[in-house]
């Protein structure tokens, strides 16, 4: 048996969209559904990333600018 990977949606009448590589020939085909998980979103690799900058942010000796540095962006050139 032979595996082809194909990205699909579902819409809200419960129908599957997908595009099939052309040379793919006509018939019956077996479908095994992978439903996303929230981790496989993203949310893993965000809160992955706050906590690994967690202790650089909170270091005092990494607050180098304030209010008064800089210009307003919205200041006439």
């Amino acid at each position: 048996m032979q595996a082809v990977e194909l990205i699909g949606e579902v819409d809200d009448q419960h129908r599957l969209h997908a595009q099939v590589p052309g040379d793919l020939s006509p018939g019956r085909v077996r479908l095994i559904i992978l439903i996303p998980e929230e981790d496989d979103a993203g949310t893993a690799w965000m809160q992955g990333l706050g906590h690994e900058w967690e202790t650089e942010l909170n270091d005092p000796r990494e607050d180098i600018y304030t209010l008064e540095d800089g210009s307003p962006v919205d200041e006439a050139r």
